[in-house]
């Protein structure tokens, strides 16, 4: 486990999304299940290292066919928030810390997310539509599944903040490495061993004000 202290001049909190901010554990496999599609066999390419995310993206959004965006952000519009994270992300806010999100999930929804709790900051993957809105079959990949710490980096220079003053809340293995960046590393119901070994603080009931006793006593408290 992770036993580092975070900094006393504590700044900034930063979700994951899926499992974190909103109750499903991937916003890609939510639009895929609407379609009846699954993109197992292409993630394990990726993961393997025989296509880029890029081209993961591409396979991914192949499998819807030709609709809309509108369509798929309607999908999007059906992932539940996560129990407490409305409320969480208010006292964050009255406390004076920023948020931000870091996933390679779809932009859409992280969009959506940023609007209800007042994100700060948000980066995920963009599907792209031609003029008249249908999916051409491509994306802007601004975060990949395997390197977030480096959207994190990129964050922490142009924001002007120490990886020290943050606290990351994740639930899967591929937030590992900003756990071991950051001052603080919370594993948010996550069944993974190895994020929970990496993790300072584990936390196993479903809700969201769960993290609040673990990072409030460095700002002002607030009632939920």
């Amino acid at each position: 486990m992770n036993n580092r202290k975070p900094h006393s001049n504590l700044r900034i909190i930063v979700f994951d999304m899926d499992g974190v901010l909103v109750d499903v554990k991937s916003s890609w496999q939510f639009v895929h299940k609407e379609f009846g599609k699954n993109n197992l066999q292409n993630l394990k390419r990726y993961k393997s290292g025989e296509i880029t995310y890029r081209e993961l993206m591409r396979s991914d959004i192949a499998l819807w066919g030709h609709v809309r965006l509108s369509r798929i952000k309607s999908i999007l519009n059906k992932v539940p928030i996560m129990p407490g994270a409305r409320q969480t992300c208010r006292c964050l806010r009255m406390s004076g810390l920023k948020m931000a999100l870091i996933s390679a999930g779809i932009s859409i929804l992280a969009e959506r997310l940023q609007a209800i709790l007042g994100l700060d900051y948000v980066f995920a993957n963009e599907i792209l539509a031609d003029q008249q809105g249908f999916l051409t079959g491509e994306g802007i990949e601004k975060v990949s599944l395997l390197n977030k710490i480096k959207v994190l980096n990129r964050l922490s220079i142009t924001e002007n903040f120490s990886l020290s003053e943050c606290v990351v809340i994740g639930d899967s293995p591929y937030d590992i490495p900003m756990f071991k960046k950051t001052g603080l590393g919370i594993a948010f119901n996550s069944s993974e061993k190895s994020v929970q070994k990496s993790a300072a603080i584990v936390i196993e009931k479903k809700d969201l004000r769960e993290i609040l006793s673990h990072i409030q006593f460095l700002s002002r408290p607030c009632r939920i």
